[in-house]
C-alpha cells in the first residue's frame, strides 16, 4: 500500500462475486481476486458446498484419499506437458521442490532464471541481475548469503541473444532454466515471438530442463496454461492459485522419468503433511471440472477484451487472456526494465482514484487484473468509466 501513497492497508470481511467489502462497509468491484485463484468470484457457491461436505469428513487425515488421485488426474488431463504430479501447499514450495529435483536429475547445480519472474521466496531464486547483460545473481533481500545464490544466473526475459550467451558461459552446470511463460509479476508482459521456443531448444542442446512456472498462468490463459497456448512443452511445470479453488494447494509435475526421482519412488526428498489435504482438493476438483467447458475461456477472452478495448489510451494495455496490466506508460513493456520505466506515481494516483471510487486493482503497477467469470460487463464498463475519469 505504500507503494500507492497509502500508509495501511484496507481490510476486507468478505467477498461476493466480482464484489470485495471492507470492515468499514466499503465495497468494491474486485480485480485482484486473491491474486488470481478465484476464476468463478468469490464464495463461489459450488466450491463452497464442495469444501463444507468435505470439512464435515474430517479437515485432514495425514494419509492418502481418493480425492487427491482424482485432482491429480484432472491436472495431468488438463496439461500437456504432465505425465505426473505432486500436489503441495504453496507455490513457493512447488518452485523449491522442482529446483531441487532438477538439480538432482541433471547431477548439476546452476538454474538461471529472468529479471523480474518471481518464483516465491525460494533462497536460490531471490536473486537479481549483477551487472552485465546475463549474469551470476546477487540477493535480492536480507537474509540471503550470497553463496546461496552464487549458482543462480539472471538474464533479460524475452531475450533470446542473452539466453544464449548466459547457456553458453555456464551451460555445462546449468540443471534448468525456470521461467513464467507469460510474466505476470512484473505486471503482464507476454513472450515475444520464438521466445519460448528457444528456451526449450537452449535446454535440449545443454542438457538442462526447462521449467514453466504456471502459478499464475495455469488454468487462467487456458486450461492447458501458457504451454497450450504456445505449443512449448517443458520438462516440468508449477501449478498453483486456481489448481486450489483458492484454498492453499499448489502442484508441480512432468515428465515420468524425472518425477520418478522423488521419494518414495527416487531418492529426492520431498514431503509435507497438509500437501492435498481434503479441503483443498475438493476445492480444486470443484473448479477444474468445470474447466472442460470449453466456454468458460470464451467469456473470459471476451469479457478480457471488452476491458482491454476501454483501458486503451489511459496508458500501455497488455493482455493475454484473463490476465492483463495498464501501464503508466506509452512503450511497450518486454522486459523487466521496461516495466521499470512505468509513472508508479501516476499509477499510485490511479489506485486511490479507483479505490475512492469502488473499484479495487493491486496496489502495485507490477502485477496483475485478474478477469473472473463473475464480471459481467456492468463491472467492466464501472471500471473503465472510473479510470477514464481520473484521466479526463
Amino acid at each position: 500500500m505504500r507503494a500507492v501513497g497509502l500508509d495501511e492497508p484496507v481490510f476486507m470481511r468478505r467477498g461476493a462475486g466480482a464484489y470485495i467489502e471492507d470492515v468499514d462497509g466499503g465495497r468494491y468491484v474486485d480485480w485482484v481476486m486473491s491474486w488470481g485463484p478465484l476464476l468463478f468470484g468469490h464464495a463461489d457457491p459450488d466450491t463452497i458446498e464442495a469444501v463444507v461436505e468435505a470439512a464435515a469428513r474430517g479437515t485432514t487425515f495425514g494419509a492418502p484419499t481418493e480425492a487427491e488421485v482424482e485432482l491429480a488426474a484432472e491436472i495431468v488431463d488438463a496439461v500437456p506437458s504432465l505425465e505426473k504430479v505432486r500436489l503441495v501447499s504453496s507455490g513457493t514450495e512447488a518452485a523449491m521442490s522442482a529446483v531441487r529435483l532438477a538439480r538432482a536429475f541433471t547431477s548439476r547445480d546452476r538454474i538461471l532464471k529472468f529479471s523480474g519472474c518471481y518464483h516465491g521466496h525460494v533462497d536460490a531464486l531471490l536473486a537479481s541481475a549483477g551487472s552485465g547483460f546475463a549474469t551470476l545473481g546477487i540477493p535480492s533481500t536480507p537474509g540471503v548469503p550470497t553463496r546461496v545464490t552464487e549458482h543462480t544466473i539472471v538474464a533479460p526475459y524475452n531475450d533470446v541473444d542473452a539466453t544464449a550467451e548466459a547457456v553458453a558461459r555456464y551451460g555445462e552446470g546449468l540443471a534448468a532454466i525456470i521461467v513464467e511463460p507469460v510474466a505476470g509479476n512484473m505486471g503482464v508482459v507476454p513472450p515475444e515471438h520464438g521466445f519460448l521456443t528457444a528456451l526449450r531448444r537452449l535446454c535440449d542442446g545443454s542438457g538442462a530442463l526447462l521449467i514453466f512456472d504456471e502459478v499464475i498462468t495455469g488454468f487462467r490463459v487456458g486450461r492447458g496454461g501458457a504451454q497450450e497456448l504456445y505449443g512449448v512443452r517443458p520438462d516440468l511445470t508449477l501449478l498453483g492459485k486456481i489448481v486450489g479453488g483458492g484454498l492453499p494447494l499448489a502442484a508441480f509435475g512432468g515428465r515420468a522419468d524425472v518425477m520418478d526421482r522423488l521419494a518414495p519412488r527416487g531418492d529426492v526428498y520431498q514431503a509435507g503433511t497438509l500437501s492435498g489435504n481434503p479441503l483443498a482438493t475438493a476445492a480444486g476438483l470443484s473448479v477444474l471440472r468445470r474447466l472442460r467447458d470449453e466456454n468458460v475461456y470464451r467469456q473470459l477472452e471476451r469479457k478480457g477484451a471488452r476491458l482491454e478495448t476501454g483501458l486503451a489510451g489511459h496508458g500501455r494495455v497488455q493482455r493475454v487472456g484473463a490476465m492483463a496490466t495498464l501501464f503508466m506508460t506509452d512503450e511497450p513493456v518486454r522486459n523487466f526494465d521496461d516495466a521499470q520505466r512505468a509513472d508508479t506515481d501516476r499509477y499510485g494516483a490511479l489506485f486511490r482514484h479507483l479505490l475512492a471510487n469502488g473499484v479495487y486493482v493491486a496496489p502495485s503497477q507490477f502485477e496483475c487484473v485478474f478477469v473472473s467469470l463473475a464480471h459481467g460487463d456492468e463491472e467492466i464498463d464501472r471500471t473503465i468509466e472510473a479510470v477514464g475519469s481520473y484521466h479526463d
